[in-house]
């Protein structure tokens, strides 16, 4: 990985369009940047600004009410990890609470789905606050325009790593895929406290809609780059299973943000594989001079670990005897640049 300085910025139009040449060199871009960086930012990505900006007024609309009000969706009301995140909630590697108030959501399954029914822990119905009119409609409505743009991605990505288009399409059939609603709110006088402590994101990537500054990447000297908002694009950044494919290949950039100067929203889509997706080293990554770096992870399984390592609600849940992390658990910090810097972010134990 390099030692890069800044974020490069990629227009996604011609991805999956009419002129091929364009196509191909959109796709070599992809793979330059995902070998040597993680992190891009991505304009031409065809999301209206309309349906960004409706996000952006119902999610403050959602964080201006009281928190008792908030909390009559927490997030440990839920048997599917959905639902309003208090400050204080998350703790990451670093051991420090995030200084940061979420809301948490993703495909809206019914009550009946079979997945629910049969104890999915990522899998079911959302939980949507009472007495916001047109919230669920805003946020659904990014919600699937960001998950379209997705999908184009990852056939992006495949084609990257020299495989058809729609290779990859098999592991996202039902996917784990969430958005979350993140708001930092402004502390005076609070000089380092981190907005949200340094990790890597568990999914295939993520597609990043934020409005200000704050969240830093690492590079590969391990220094930490500021990567702000640019008008008009996304930040797109790898995560654990696209380094697992490729075997590392591609790197999951370990990613904080930092104490803001202003207030800030943030909006992830962690754009993930499904629950039982079982996910490997891609064959043509596999040599003798360069073995399998991973064993094969069971892509919700993986997700689902990690959450429970990084939220209170349910680490009590472990902790009381409630739930149990899968067997084959990695610690956090296990991917990444994080990984190969650990000074820079102390690796929590998974006991």
């Amino acid at each position: 990985m390099k030692a890069f300085t800044k974020i490069p910025v990629v227009d996604v139009s011609a991805l999956g369009g009419s002129d091929p040449a364009a196509h191909v060199a959109t796709v070599a871009k992809l793979r330059e940047i995902a070998s040597s960086i993680g992190f891009l930012y991505v304009s031409g990505h065809g999301i209206p600004e309309a349906v960004s900006s409706e996000l952006i007024a119902a999610a403050k609309g959602l964080f201006d009410l009281s928190l008792p009000e908030k909390m009559k969706i927490y997030i440990g009301n839920s048997r599917n990890h959905r639902g309003y995140v208090p400050e204080g909630e998350e703790v990451f590697a670093g051991k420090t609470p995030d200084r940061k108030e979420a809301f948490d959501l993703a495909q809206d399954l019914p009550n009946d789905d079979p997945d629910y029914l049969a104890g999915n822990p990522l899998l079911g119905p959302n939980q949507w606050p009472e007495n916001l009119p047109g919230f669920r409609e805003a946020v659904m409505a990014y919600y699937a325009a960001a998950f379209q743009l997705g999908r184009r991605l990852l056939r992006g990505f495949s084609e990257a790593v020299g495989l058809e288009p729609t290779a990859l399409d098999h592991l996202v059939t039902k996917p784990t895929s969430q958005l979350r609603l993140i708001h930092y709110p402004f502390h005076a006088g609070r000089q380092d406290a981190p907005g949200i402590g340094a990790h890597t994101d568990y999914e295939l990537f993520t597609l990043l809609l934020p409005t200000a500054a704050g969240l830093e990447a690492m590079n590969g000297s391990g220094e930490w780059i500021d990567v702000p908002p640019v008008p008009g694009a996304l930040v797109v950044n790898i995560g654990d299973m696209l380094e697992v494919l490729s075997n590392g290949l591609f790197v999951a950039t370990s990613h904080r943000v930092r104490a803001v100067k202003e207030e800030r929203y943030s909006f992830p889509l962690f754009f993930a594989c499904d629950y039982a997706a079982l996910v490997r080293p891609l064959p043509q990554f596999v040599t003798p001079e360069r073995p399998a770096a991973f064993d094969e992870i069971v892509a919700g399984e993986h997700l689902f670990a990690q959450t429970v390592l990084t939220f209170k609600y349910l680490r009590e849940r472990r902790d009381s005897g409630e739930l149990k992390l899968p067997e084959r658990s990695l610690g956090l910090s296990s991917f990444g640049q994080e990984a190969r810097h650990p000074t820079h972010a102390p690796a929590a134990d998974i006991g």
